[in-house]
């Protein structure tokens, strides 16, 4: 699925038009976002957990030469998913 069947899945279900679907997709990612992007967690009950993890530096290798390289520290946005989630997957 992507952005625009989603928006359509979106507009049905709710009964709105795919104007109106759109904003409110647009509105819940950005908010995601940019939550997580100051480092806050953002939970919804039964789906799931998007926060920002932090990854230490560590040594890496290239692999066409062989050669190492540090990898610098950074932070990386993550998912969790639900119990509920985890089990309507499992399902199908």
């Amino acid at each position: 699925m992507n952005k625009t069947e989603l928006r359509d899945a979106i507009a049905q279900h709710a009964d709105l038009t795919n104007a109106q679907a759109d904003k409110a997709l647009e509105a819940v990612v950005s908010s995601i976002t940019s939550a997580v992007a100051k480092g806050d967690k953002v939970t919804l009950p039964g789906f799931g957990t998007f926060e920002a993890r932090e990854r230490s530096a560590r040594t890496g290798r290239n692999p066409q030469t062989g050669e190492t390289l540090e990898i610098a520290a950074s932070t990386a946005p993550a998912f969790k998913a639900g119990s509920a989630f985890k089990a309507a997957v499992n399902k199908a």
